[in-house]
């Protein structure tokens, strides 16, 4: 696992980046650089570059945060059960560096029937490297 300080993320995240990765915050809905990106490419973590989602398992849930059906790579999503706001859900976690991104919900498109919902700020964008100019956005 990744270990750095929390200073050491302070000076390189943005306050939201830290906020939402390092304190499990929230961004807004229809407020984070990626709910409605669809470029070609990979989705990493902000914190550590650990592949999370790939574009092709991205889809528009309609609720205002990226969605996907499927991690890029299981392992690196770690689930744990999230009691807060006085609601039971699955918190998502980087493997890697602990970071949140999110929580996953069971209403997702087949064939997983699963939506990761994810802010934004817990994300950077990889292109890939065959994508058109028209296709990265």
């Amino acid at each position: 696992m990744t270990k750095k300080t929390n200073q050491q993320y302070k000076q390189e995240l943005s306050d939201i980046q830290y906020r939402v990765t390092r304190e499990a915050a929230t961004e807004h809905p229809f407020t984070g650089e990626f709910w409605d990106h669809w470029s070609k490419g990979q989705y990493t973590c902000v914190c550590c570059n650990t592949p999370l989602f790939d574009s092709s398992s991205k889809f528009d849930a309609g609720c205002g945060w990226p969605s996907y059906n499927v991690p890029k790579h299981g392992p690196a999503i770690t689930e744990i059960k999230d009691m807060t706001h006085g609601m039971v859900r699955i918190e998502v976690r980087c493997t890697e560096c602990d970071a949140h991104l999110g929580h996953v919900f069971n209403d997702g498109p087949e064939p997983t029937g699963l939506r990761y919902c994810i802010n934004s700020a817990s994300l950077r964008f990889l292109p890939s490297e065959n994508a058109k100019p028209s296709d990265v956005g």
